[in-house]
């Protein structure tokens, strides 16, 4: 066999490793990052739905990983598994950007996909393709690395990985910048959009670099054939044991010290012994997936939460998926200040920091994360959710009115509005009427549409209008929503920074127009005012608000614009999310990083790997956990499921402290030092040495 080609002492195959990996983090990443805006600005699913789907999606990429390790283990090896999986990652990926083409469907050209279902469709078809794709090559990339080192190159296989993680991280902070900067942009054939293929495109390109960078290295490569998953091993022998446990359940039968015994009629005692030290940090990792049930959240209710925020701090201007990119940033700097600082100190003071107190600190600092999302989050906005809807009234008339709605009265002086929008569950909104003094009550009678707000228009006892607004969130990128009402009387249109309003009826509201912030000219044009008439009016918009421009006629016969605010702007920064970033990365460094090195050095050399797919595996049970509480707790303020969050995992944080009070420390090596030694005393060669010199003079 040829020597490996080598360049500054490492083997030349693992560059194109590294370049393989970073090119794969920078697509999931990337892709990952715009998921949850996708589904609820392009989709239009609400926020229960797409984070549902969001989490499944997660929760599958962390699923797969333990059939990439069979496939790789006991089929097609490493090599072939990392290029099979990669092509169907590569169509995932360009079929996930092709969903997400306006034109696709746009059939008449109004801005709006005509067929929303065939979008749904790409989109789902290419997620499950991505988590099949990226889940599978997971447990295979970093191990074909290692392959490629010699014995006695041990120095630079574990700088290697230092590499390869570096890598990781690179890909992950340069795509969660990149990819939301495309995507608001706009583009589009017939309409322009905020520009969703491309910022998809990119990630599916990245995706397509890496397979070929990988390939190109083919020749290279270090290629171990698959010798049999120990996973597979594993999973027969528990399976045997409970089997065995089960037929002689009956009290004829004694007692074995441990469960697992029950499977020594079939498998050796060193496998057994083995499996126990696995099933012992296995037992520990029930509590874990409420963890990763609040991590994972910084890519769908931590983002959505951003959407309301205002994203201007000094001059930059910041995406809301772009806040991700803390965690990356907080990660490269927080983990040699813990390593290197906390630690040592915690140390010189005496006390005696395990890994798993650690990872203990770790629960708790991420359900303090939560609290902090539950203190900002009380600041913002309120939406309609599920059956629930908003109504807002507007009084364009001359007299004062009276609005009845369930239990609570509202009195309107002219021309104003309700200072909220009141939240009503449609199944309970019974009635509302309206009244003024002197005349009789008119009900309200309308069909208010589940999850949306409308305005009660009103203008005299015996006429309303219902106007179903249309804004179910903060208007996207910081714009502002701007809607005009005709209480002038007479038909006219508006045109404001560029953009008409046509045809804006009597006692009727146009629908809202998206603007930048700003100072904006608006102009009105009626058939017929008197002559000496200021028609253009200006308007100062912030960030993220809505407003209602009520055109009304002055005594001279002028119009005149009164202001309304539907939406307050963005006055809470995106920089007061940093706390609980800086707090759930702290979690992140004391619990993810520990665990994985606990799992490690409580593993026998041969199940390291069967620990690494049960640590995967807690993570996607922590998807699902948010899957769970996100249809069942249908809550009506958001603060509130974030401190349920944060006291589910207070209480998980408890728990997991008393299950490692009673842990004991273990080290594999020397158990399975023990065996050799046993193994090596009954050779008979051994056992020929240990007899006496006249038993062997006699022989």
């Amino acid at each position: 066999m040829s020597k490996p080609q080598s360049c500054f002492g490492y083997p030349l195959s693992i560059f194109f490793i590294v370049i393989n990996e970073f090119c794969e983090r920078f697509s999931y990443y990337g892709m990952k990052a715009l998921l949850i805006l996708y589904f609820t600005q392009f989709i239009r699913w609400d926020d229960n739905l797409s984070i549902a789907i969001y989490h499944s999606f997660v929760a599958l990429c962390y699923l797969t990983p333990i059939l990439g390790a069979l496939i790789a283990d006991s089929w097609l090896g490493k090599f072939k598994t990392i290029v099979s999986l990669s092509i169907v990652y590569t169509i995932g990926q360009a079929v996930t950007a092709v969903s997400s083409i306006n034109d696709l469907s746009d059939f008449d050209h109004d801005g709006a996909p005509n067929n929303i279902a065939v979008h749904v469709a790409l989109s789902m078809i290419g997620l499950a393709l991505i988590a099949l794709g990226t889940g599978g090559i997971k447990p295979c990339v970093s191990a074909f690395g290692g392959d490629q080192f010699e014995k006695g190159q041990e120095k630079q296989r574990n700088r290697f990985f230092s590499i390869f993680y570096l890598a990781i991280n690179a890909g992950s902070l340069l795509s969660t910048i990149i990819t939301p900067i495309l995507r608001v942009q706009e583009c589009g054939i017939h309409s322009k959009q905020a520009c969703y293929p491309l910022a998809f495109g990119v990630p599916a390109a990245l995706m397509a670099v890496a397979l070929i960078v990988f390939v190109l290295g083919s020749r290279m490569y270090k290629k171990v054939q698959p010798q049999g998953n120990i996973m597979e091993k594993v999973v027969k022998c528990i399976g045997f044991a409970i089997k065995n446990r089960f037929r002689h359940r009956s009290k004829e039968f004694p007692k074995r010290e441990h469960w697992l015994d029950w499977a020594k009629e079939k498998y050796d005692e060193r496998l057994l012994s083995q499996i126990k030290m696995v099933t012992r940090v296995m037992f520990l990792y029930i509590p874990l997936p409420m963890f990763w049930a609040l991590f994972d959240q910084q890519g769908s209710r931590w983002t959505l939460q951003a959407t309301s925020m205002n994203g201007k701090i000094g001059h930059i201007e910041i995406q809301p998926d772009q806040m991700q990119t803390v965690n990356a940033i907080l990660i490269v700097i927080m983990v040699p200040i813990v390593d290197a600082v906390v630690y040592p100190l915690i140390a010189k003071c005496g006390f005696n920091f395990t890994s798993l107190k650690k990872m203990t600190v770790g629960m708790f600092l991420a359900s303090m994360a939560f609290v902090a999302a539950a203190i900002v989050q009380k600041t913002l906005p309120v939406f309609p959710k599920g059956n629930e809807v908003q109504i807002k009234v507007l009084n364009i008339g001359n007299d004062n009115m009276t609005i009845y709605f369930p239990e609570e009265t509202v009195h309107l002086v002219q021309m104003s509005q309700t200072n909220i929008f009141r939240t009503f569950d449609v199944d309970k909104l019974t009635s509302i009427n309206i009244s003024s003094a002197g005349s009789a009550v008119t009900p309200v009678t309308h069909n208010f549409e589940e999850g949306h707000r409308h305005t009660l228009l009103v203008w005299d006892p015996n006429h309303y209008q219902v106007v179903k607004d249309g804004l179910n969130q903060k208007p996207e990128k910081g714009q502002n929503g701007i809607r005009f009402v005709n209480a002038f009387g007479e038909r006219f249109n508006a045109t404001m920074d560029g953009k008409v309003y046509e045809y804006v009826t009597s006692h009727n509201a146009s629908k809202y127009q998206f603007f930048p912030s700003g100072i904006k000219n608006i102009t009105l044009s009626f058939s017929e005012i008197p002559g000496n008439c200021n028609n253009t009016f200006t308007s100062n918009l912030s960030f993220g608000s809505a407003y209602t421009y009520v055109i009304i006629k002055k005594g001279d016969g002028c119009p005149e614009l009164k202001e309304f605010e539907d939406i307050s702007p963005n006055s809470v920064s995106m920089a007061l999310q940093i706390p609980q970033y800086f707090l759930i990365t702290c979690g992140e460094v004391v619990f993810s990083v520990t665990g994985l090195e606990f799992s490690y050095s409580q593993a026998p050399s041969n199940m390291k790997s069967v620990l690494q797919a049960g640590w995967q595996l807690t993570v996607a049970v922590g998807n699902i956990i948010v899957l769970i509480v996100a249809g069942a707790g249908q809550f009506s303020e958001q603060w509130a499921e974030y401190t349920l969050f944060a006291s589910l995992l207070l209480v998980v944080c408890i728990i997991f402290a008393i299950m490692a009070r009673f842990y004991t420390y273990i080290n594999p090596a020397e158990v399975e030092a023990q065996f050799d030694d046993n193994e090596e005393k009954k050779k008979p060669e051994n056992l020929y040495t240990t007899l006496d010199p006249i038993s062997q003079t006699q022989m």
